[in-house]
């Protein structure tokens, strides 16, 4: 059932940013306190100096447990979606710790856009002040406690976007690409040139995803991880 996430995720990227968006709310919403007075019985598990706190992981289960059982309206095994949310918590720490290792940073000028544009904190489009605040004030969160949490999440993304960036397509595949709109141009003679650009697109997304999918893995063969399964 796990690979059929899996699978899910990687042919439907609509599906893959609703599942990131959940782990990263509860990433979001419990960063505040991560790394701070922590107890050790309370650290579901470890990546390099990294952690990931059981309240986290609960979190992150519910969340995906209901976007689940609502959206995809399937019958999961319990030990299996756990094992599924841990493995994408456990990544989202690993690209932390490869943006370390790029030395990339984030500045206030990233953290402020990144705000302004999250469509949660506007009102017609525009950033609203009020609603920032009694968001953040219902989840329990400071927006010192937030921005805290949402420069990691930024700085993840960034080490994800570098990797992005550097794949492009080969002549084979745009070969492949090309034979693929031909022969979709032939069964419908209405094909639109958007249509043609989607294609492309698609090839290249699926081949991005690869590229990060062997990524995080070549992380995992090199930065400790301990899972406390006892906790879960």
């Amino acid at each position: 059932m796990i690979k059929l996430m899996r699978d899910a995720a990687h042919n439907y990227p609509w599906l893959l940013k609703s599942i990131m968006g959940i782990l990263a709310v509860a990433f979001i919403i419990t960063m505040g306190w991560w790394g701070f007075g922590e107890s050790q019985s309370n650290v579901v598990a470890s990546v390099g100096d990294l952690t990931i706190t059981r309240d986290e992981y609960r979190r992150a289960y519910e969340n995906t447990y209901r976007f689940y059982k609502d959206k995809m309206q399937g019958d999961f095994k319990e030990e299996t979606l756990k094992q599924f949310v841990l493995e994408q918590l456990i990544e989202n720490r690993l690209w932390l710790v490869a943006a370390k290792e790029m030395g990339l940073a984030v500045t206030p000028e990233d953290l402020r856009e990144d705000i302004l544009q999250r469509p949660e904190f506007q009102r017609n489009g525009v950033f609203d002040p009020d609603i920032y605040r009694r968001l953040l004030a219902a989840n329990r969160l400071t927006p010192s406690i937030f921005e805290a949490a949402q420069t990691k999440e930024i700085l993840g993304e960034k080490a994800r976007m570098i990797i992005r960036d550097a794949v492009a397509l080969t002549p084979a595949e745009i070969s492949e690409a090309q034979a693929l709109v031909a022969r979709q141009t032939a069964a419908d003679t209405g094909k639109n040139p958007t249509a043609t650009e989607r294609i492309y697109q698609d090839f290249l997304f699926q081949k991005q995803q690869r590229a990060l999918m062997a990524y995080a893995e070549a992380l995992k063969t090199r930065v400790p991880i301990k899972i406390h399964k006892e906790l879960l």
